[in-house]
């Protein structure tokens, strides 16, 4: 039987607290106020002192008004009906659809038993070249976005979420401005890429409990198509601004801070959303990619750096590019000599000329002379920003591998590049201009 309470203790912004019995963490309740119904989560347990998180604030509520808690914690439906559709932090729809409670499934569970886990081996190509090739993504690996307020993150991650050869694609969006909620809907609408799309997006006014529910129901809902053999992409922005929620509930709640007034247990709610990537022995993938503002471009942050104690390396966004240094896929190695025989000695050869043609940079903006090889540098940098590093560059890995030969060879003779000769005697262009003029 559910019990309803009709005292409330204590109203702190949107938190109450009430006294009950047999009351569990994360349980659900519904407060009845005279603004109406809402939904309400249990945060904290203190005896028989009952805490809960009230989903639409706490703005109209008293001490007088009724609680009763419902004895399950929160519930999201799962079916094909999700596909194409758009849901708020909670679940319920956004886009004037139908709501859906069928087959309800919890969420916010543990992690998969490693013994169920089978080892990363499977390519996630997107089409972006600073991926594919330099960084390969791949099926159920865990990545940051590192970038700071401003960059194109959420551009990038609607071009991986239209160009990814996955099987559905789950957006999570936390506190997202209204413009940015409405560009991804009307980018992956244009491109197509709705109908393998589910969309939970909690925007900047709405309730801040939502915006941690988002992470747990897009992976739950993942976690249950990944179990049925497809290969799930989670995209989830920004998860900064999950943190910045758990500060504020932390701050509500009294709790001693920690480093920069962010809960002492981040480390542990970030990890317990990322280590849901996992490749299912026998079914399919979960997959995650989860972009990291950086205030004040600050990698020592406690989101970020938190954050790279869990993960398998991250992509650095500056400039409106990837950038090739610092950004990290540690599974690469995986996948990158199984696509083909040049793409890990092309890969690490392109990097190395590109770094030498950033101290040739450097020389010059000091004024140094600038001898032939600086100059081949400048020029091959200047072509490798252009057609590699550019995000609407939109090719296959194949084509990329050829066009990086083709850079190569239009700025470097074969035996300046430090690749092995074999490699050189089977993939470097045989009518590239700088050979044609040796052999004259």
């Amino acid at each position: 039987m559910k019990k309803i309470y009709s005292r409330i203790e204590e109203i702190a912004g949107n938190v109450i607290t009430v006294t009950a019995e047999d009351v569990r963490y994360s349980e659900l309740a519904l407060v009845t106020s005279g603004h109406g119904k809402s939904l309400a989560e249990v945060i904290r347990l203190r005896g028989n002192k009952v805490s809960l998180q009230v989903y639409s604030g706490g703005r109209g509520v008293s001490t007088g008004d009724e609680v009763q808690f419902l004895g399950r914690p929160m519930q999201v439906s799962f079916s094909d009906n999700l596909l194409g559709r758009i849901f708020d932090g909670s679940g319920r729809p956004r886009d004037k659809g139908p709501t859906l409670e069928e087959n309800l499934i919890e969420i916010g569970g543990p992690s998969v038993n490693p013994s169920k886990r089978i080892i990363p081996r499977n390519m996630i190509r997107t089409g972006i070249p600073m991926i594919d090739l330099f960084n390969t993504l791949v099926e159920s690996q865990k990545l940051p976005i590192f970038s700071v307020s401003g960059e194109p993150y959420n551009e990038l991650l609607s071009r991986i979420a239209m160009q990814a050869e996955v099987d559905l694609i789950i957006l999570g969006g936390m506190g997202l401005k209204y413009d940015d909620f409405l560009f991804f809907r009307d980018t992956l609408e244009k491109g197509g890429a709705m109908d393998r799309t589910i969309f939970f997006v909690h925007t900047a006014s709405d309730p801040v409990v939502e915006c941690l529910m988002v992470p747990d129901i897009s992976l739950a809902v993942a976690e249950k198509f990944a179990l049925q053999g497809k290969r799930v992409l989670v995209l989830l922005t920004d998860m900064t601004n999950f943190a910045d929620s758990l500060k504020e509930i932390a701050i509500t709640m009294e709790q001693v801070p920690s480093n920069r007034g962010y809960p002492g247990d981040l480390y542990s709610q970030l990890a317990a959303r990322y280590e849901k990537a996992v490749d299912f022995e026998g079914a399919g993938s979960i997959t995650t990619l989860g972009v990291t503002t950086m205030p004040g471009d600050d990698v020592t942050h406690p989101v970020p750096d938190n954050t790279g104690y869990i993960t398998e390396g991250q992509y650095y966004l500056r400039g409106g590019r990837i950038e090739p240094f610092g950004s990290l896929s540690r599974l690469k190695q995986m996948v990158n000599d199984t696509t083909r025989a040049d793409h890990r000695g092309l890969m690490d050869g392109m990097i190395r000329l590109y770094a030498n043609y950033k101290e040739s940079v450097e020389k010059k903006s000091m004024g140094f002379r600038m001898s032939e090889w600086d100059q081949k540098l400048l020029r091959y940098g200047a072509l490798f920003e252009a057609k590699m590093m550019d995000l609407t560059v939109n090719i296959p890995l194949e084509e990329a591998l050829d066009l990086g030969w083709e850079i190569l060879a239009e700025c470097f003779q074969s035996d300046e590049t430090g690749l092995q000769s074999k490699l050189l005697d089977q993939f470097w262009p045989r009518k590239s201009i700088r050979d044609e003029q040796e052999t004259a």
